[in-house]
């Protein structure tokens, strides 16, 4: 690989790279009132909950159970996010493992920079169908959770 296309492929990985933190952004951004309800609203609730459960005419076991029902609303709701990040992550990775076969493909097919611009092409499409699934993702989270807008 002569310098050239090493700076070409170079930049163009720059590229990549903020446009996966154009993502992480979208995400991070577009599920923040998810996650303050998550962290905020059902962590209190937990530990208001779980509070009660302390009581002195109780036995322990009593205690222990009264807790673990108080923290099931919180895990809940935390699993529902990850589960549904994860399959949003995993959808993002299978759609950015096509651009990167196309770009093996083109590589032997055409000039290497020609195949730099249709990866580049394809990982910009892909993050931004990304970008455009997190709404329906957020109200769907917000449904499920009774968040209120």
């Amino acid at each position: 690989m002569d310098a050239i296309a090493a700076a070409e492929e170079r930049i163009v990985n720059d590229r990549l790279r903020q446009k996966l933190n154009e993502v992480n952004i979208a995400a991070q951004s577009q599920l923040a009132s998810v996650q303050d309800h998550v962290n905020f609203a059902l962590q209190q609730a937990y530990f208001k909950c779980a509070y009660e459960c302390f009581d002195r005419r109780k036995k322990q076991d009593e205690i222990n159970n009264c807790v673990e029902h108080c923290s099931v609303p919180v895990l809940q709701a935390q699993n529902l996010v990850e589960t549904e990040m994860a399959k949003f992550q995993e959808r993002l990775n299978r759609a950015l493992m096509v651009c990167q076969d196309k770009f093996e493909s083109a590589k032997l097919q055409q000039n290497r920079s020609d195949a730099m611009k249709d990866l580049e092409s394809c990982v910009d499409q892909t993050v931004q169908d990304s970008i455009q699934t997190l709404p329906p993702l957020v109200a769907r989270l917000k449904n499920a959770l009774r968040v209120e807008n």
